[in-house]
């Protein structure tokens, strides 16, 4: 869990160290990365201290990926890109290294070097019922939150059925 980390973005916003700041508003902030992918890549941080993307409110979220399209192609055009990524890394296990929630605005040029390759080559191509269970599961998700309890295996030899249909189906 990331929350018990120190923040360097909360820092940054309340003036505790130098910034370079490319974008700002009332509610986001964006600024140079200090580790870039490539000249121009840029942060686009909530100014309110969100931990990751289940946490930060829907309207928030979305007036982050307004700005990140709205720097897009000025980044693309000063960073003399080919493309941009706008990426997100949600959670440590994604990749996440600063516990505030930002979205990534990152300059592309062939053979740069960086590569977020989809499809992913360690992946397989799940049975379709998988797939189908799964969509499933989002769907129902969505409309009741606690239905995400009744886990699905998507594992063995019950594969796609859910825990409870399991042991209904064992007695």
């Amino acid at each position: 869990m990331l929350a018990d980390r120190h923040c360097t973005f909360c820092d940054l916003i309340h003036g505790a160290g130098e910034v370079s700041i490319c974008y700002e508003d009332a509610d986001a902030i964006a600024f140079m990365d200090i580790q870039p992918v490539n000249t121009g890549h840029v942060l686009v941080v909530s100014r309110r201290h969100y931990e990751n993307l289940e946490d930060v409110p829907d309207e928030l979220a979305m007036h982050l990926f307004r700005v990140a399209t709205k720097l897009a192609p000025a980044v693309k055009k000063v960073a003399d890109a080919e493309g941009i990524n706008v990426v997100v890394n949600s959670g440590s296990a994604a990749g996440q290294d600063e516990p505030h929630y930002h979205v990534h605005v990152i300059p592309r040029t062939s053979g740069d070097g960086f590569d977020i390759p989809l499809p992913f080559a360690g992946s397989s191509m799940p049975d379709r019922t998988v797939l189908d269970a799964t969509a499933v599961r989002i769907l129902t998700a969505l409309r009741d939150p606690m239905a995400t309890l009744s886990r699905i295996n998507l594992d063995g030899p019950d594969r796609g059925r859910r825990e409870s249909d399991r042991l209904v189906a064992r007695l």
